[in-house]
């Protein structure tokens, strides 16, 4: 049924569409970023797809292409029980200017995951109506799921304190915490360095106290 709602996309929207994949049940739709919004609508309003749900929503970050990321909406209609993903791909290289439209007014659900998406990838939702970090401090700097973030690095809610007589470890060393492919991904030598704090002390040096 799901390759059905490909060639309904094909016919409604010709020029939008980008490609699509459909693999044992895996159905999938890349569209244009500008009309995201657009065939999120068409896909739940049309009465042929009644995608009532929204099963949840993220990114992908290929830091090597460009558009760098792709943002991924998975897609389920109770009342007829098929399912669909659409994707869209925005960002520079740099990861500027990854921006595209709000889903939350189509799905309520939509909000906590672009706040999430917004908060972990650093993609901007516009005209989501309270678009703020969900799981991380508003000082926070970074967007930490980017796999050019230095993963290796301490970032602390408050300055570490200077206490006599004790020494301070941060949390992770270079072997612990978020280790998923970032040896790939070295995070090039930046003003924003000093902002994220001080390189990880040798977890070896470690005092046991």
């Amino acid at each position: 049924m799901a390759k059905a709602l490909l060639d309904l996309l094909r016919r409604h929207f010709p020029d939008d569409l980008l490609a699509v994949h459909s693999q044992v049940g895996d159905d999938t739709a890349l569209v244009r970023a500008e009309a995201w919004h657009a065939v999120a609508a068409f896909l739940r309003d049309d009465p042929r797809a009644q995608m009532s749900m929204l099963v949840d929503l993220t990114a992908v970050d290929h830091p090597d292409r460009e558009p760098r990321f792709e943002v991924v909406a998975h897609l389920h209609s109770l009342e007829r029980g098929h399912r669909l993903r659409i994707k869209a791909r925005v960002g520079a290289a740099s990861g500027e200017g990854a921006e595209i439209a709000s889903v939350s007014d189509l799905w309520a659900a939509a909000s906590w995951a672009e706040r999430e998406c917004w908060d972990m990838f650093g993609v901007r939702f516009v005209g989501h109506p309270d678009l703020r970090r969900i799981l991380l401090y508003p000082e926070f700097v970074g967007h930490p799921l980017r796999k050019d973030y230095p993963a290796e690095r301490a970032q602390p809610l408050v300055p570490y304190r200077e206490v006599p007589d004790i020494d301070k470890i941060e949390p992770f060393g270079s072997s612990e915490g978020m280790s998923f492919g970032r040896q790939t991904h070295a995070h090039p030598a930046g003003e924003d360095d000093a902002l994220i704090g001080p390189p990880l002390v040798d977890p070896a040096a470690r005092e046991v106290r």
